[in-house]
């Protein structure tokens, strides 16, 4: 389209010469149509048009072309005309400055396009005479500078102008990646913190029906009406999954009205009566203060899901061995929660999944607290989370290790 264009636009200006040459007597003798001159000017014209139309390509080669090719009109000497070879010239300077900006190879071409181009000017006034050497010589660098650098301007103008869109675009681009890897960040966080719900739900309350089960089976033939009590409580505790699976999914669905329970350290004791009717043995040892005063709020769902966690763990991986939970005081701005069970007396469950001790782990990261846990010289296996008071808190802690078996 370039290349049409600048061969229709020179074409025109040497139709045009000859009136203008009419009106103004210091253009000088001009080509007229029909004339060997003005057709050679017109073949030349037409040749620099078809290689504007390879500038883009191969600007390197193209560019000085288009400056060597009028010089075949120094010999004819068409004067003024010669001028008109300026108009692809400028265009195909702006077209290989704006599709490939200036490097070393191009600026090469851009400095043999000024010569040639000065030479070429230069020895048609010459040729054409009334003008000096150096004059000539002067005038015809004036012009190579005005052909070559106006439009490398212009070009150097709009390649930065595309160059700063195209940073831009990429900017938003970037941006919105990190977006998108913010949001999946977000969506697996939430993920990993619904599951941890949903094991803590599954392992306290499926824990104290399997263990409720299996007495009820035992009592259904010596003691049918203990075997009925350990039927309701069965059903309460159905209904407790329920209820919590509920508010679980009611805080996915951002209801209003999905409230939970509050899980202190305070209700620890709530927790340790309700495995205790599920039949499991759990001494409990708290301070003479209120449990957990100065822990956060954070904290205190922490403290409350380790010993949750725990003692479905010792349920699950230590049947009917003796659990203990200690809260114990406020020492060094610090509150430490044990719980540790003694040797199962059960069938050996197999080994467990761990996900229980890497989802305490995780929780005591998040607000600065130690986690230990392991096995006892007994055979037993304890977990101690040592929680900061509020004004405590400073780094988080990379988890401990995690065995292979919780028990």
């Amino acid at each position: 389209m370039t290349a049409t264009v600048c061969g229709l636009v020179a074409i025109g200006l040497l139709l045009l010469l000859p009136s203008a040459a009419g009106t103004d007597p210091t253009l000088g003798p001009v080509p007229r149509p029909g004339e060997v001159t003005w057709w050679t000017v017109a073949a030349v014209l037409v040749l620099q048009a078809l290689i504007v139309a390879w500038v883009s390509r191969y600007p390197t080669t193209a560019l000085p072309a288009l400056a060597a090719v009028p010089l075949v009109l120094v010999a004819p000497a068409p004067g003024v005309a010669f001028s008109l070879t300026a108009v692809a010239e400028m265009a195909g300077v702006l077209l290989a400055v704006v599709a490939r900006p200036p490097r070393r190879r191009l600026w090469g071409a851009l400095a043999a396009t000024a010569l040639l181009l000065a030479v070429g000017q230069c020895l048609n006034d010459v040729r054409s005479g009334g003008v000096g050497v150096a004059t000539a010589a002067a005038a015809a660098l004036l012009q190579a500078v005005v052909v070559v650098g106006l439009p490398l301007l212009l070009g150097l103008v709009i390649a930065a102008q595309r160059d700063a869109h195209d940073a831009r675009s990429q900017e938003v681009q970037a941006l919105r990646r990190e977006q998108d890897a913010l949001l999946q960040a977000a969506v697996s966080q939430q993920r990993v913190s619904m599951s941890r719900e949903l094991h803590d739900i599954a392992a306290h309350h499926m824990s104290g029906i399997a263990l409720m089960a299996a007495a009820m089976e035992r009592q259904i033939d010596s003691d049918p009406a203990t075997a009925k009590g350990s039927a309701r409580q069965i059903r309460a505790q159905s209904s407790a999954v329920l209820d919590d699976l509920r508010r679980l999914v009611g805080l996915l669905r951002e209801e209003p009205d999905a409230t939970r329970p509050v899980e202190t350290v305070a209700a620890v004791s709530a927790l340790v009566e309700t495995r205790r009717a599920a039949g499991a043995e759990i001494d409990l040892v708290v301070p003479d203060t209120e449990p957990g005063a100065g822990i956060g709020p954070l904290a205190q769902l922490v403290a409350y899901r380790m010993v949750q966690e725990s003692l479905a763990n010792a349920a699950a991986h230590a049947p009917g061995a003796r659990c203990a939970v200690e809260i114990g005081d406020v020492h060094d701005g610090r509150l430490t929660i044990t719980v540790r069970n003694g040797v199962r007396t059960g069938p050996d469950p197999g080994p467990g999944s761990g996900f229980g001790l890497v989802g305490m782990a995780e929780r005591a990261q998040l607000v600065g607290a130690d986690l230990a846990y392991g096995a006892t010289p007994d055979g037993g296996w304890e977990a101690r989370l040592t929680l900061p008071l509020d004004g405590t808190i400073s780094t988080t802690r990379a988890p401990a290790p995690l065995p292979e078996d919780p028990a």
